[in-house]
């Protein structure tokens, strides 16, 4: 047989990776798969050299990749190393929110393009918490509420606080997707801290976070739309005129 045989070459090039590629994916995918679990500490970097056949550099640098990545966390001290960092919608909603932050600071999103997104996302979750909350998201909502009731205007906690409720509304909806995203753009924005804040205002806002509630506890997807509607219409209007 010839070349002249094959019609077309079987052969394909292979990329060969790199020891640093090797090690950093074979971690990844442990983690993903399940086989190294959440909060577990990792082997050294002298175990893991050892074990993978490659310097301690070329670990070192999959192990700052993957920190990079939010896949693992560097514990300084005695009793430290790198462990698996919690995986779910709360760790993505973080990370979300700071990416998110800094690209406001730096200016290449603006706020007001972060907060519109916050409001589109505000009402269908709204509803959907009205449908799927559970007993212990209402009873968190409405212990949110008491301490908002019992605060000044001024308080340092009220920024807080609206987050916590904001972020467990959209955490009641069952879409964790959407709370990951309300939760971040709610760090982000945190419309307590743009308003026009006086007495008057902050006691509005608590009447309505109250109205969401009790609808949200009543299951009325419809009141709880509009609760939120009127809230988020209150909010602009007492907006400052340039938040940045």
């Amino acid at each position: 047989m010839t070349t002249a045989d094959f019609t077309a070459s079987p052969f394909k090039p292979k990329i060969v990776q790199r020891p640093r590629q090797q090690v950093e994916e074979q971690i990844r995918a442990a983690i993903r798969n399940g086989v190294v679990k959440t909060g577990q500490k990792l082997p050294t970097e002298v175990a893991l050299s050892r074990d993978f056949g490659v310097s301690r550099t070329t670990v070192r640098e999959a192990l700052r990749s993957l920190v990079a990545d939010g896949l693992i966390e560097k514990v300084p001290g005695a009793g430290g190393g790198s462990f698996v960092r919690a995986l779910d919608h709360h760790t993505f909603g973080e990370e979300l929110g700071q990416d998110m932050q800094n690209l406001v600071r730096v200016g290449s999103i603006a706020f007001q393009e972060a907060a519109e997104v916050r409001r589109m996302l505000e009402v269908p979750c709204v509803r959907l918490a009205a449908e799927n909350r559970t007993q212990d998201e209402v009873s968190e909502m409405r212990a949110i509420v008491d301490q908002q009731k019992t605060s000044s205007h001024d308080d340092p906690v009220v920024p807080e606080l609206d987050v916590r409720l904001h972020s467990l509304i959209g955490a009641a909806s069952g879409n964790r997707v959407a709370a990951a995203f309300v939760q971040a753009l709610h760090q982000v924005t945190e419309p307590v801290h743009h308003l026009d804040l006086d007495a008057e205002v902050g006691e509005r806002t608590v009447r309505q976070h109250i109205a969401i509630v009790r609808a949200i506890e009543k299951q009325n997807p419809d009141a709880a739309e509009k609760a939120m509607i009127d809230h988020l219409s209150y909010l602009e209007e007492h907006m400052r005129p340039d938040p940045a």
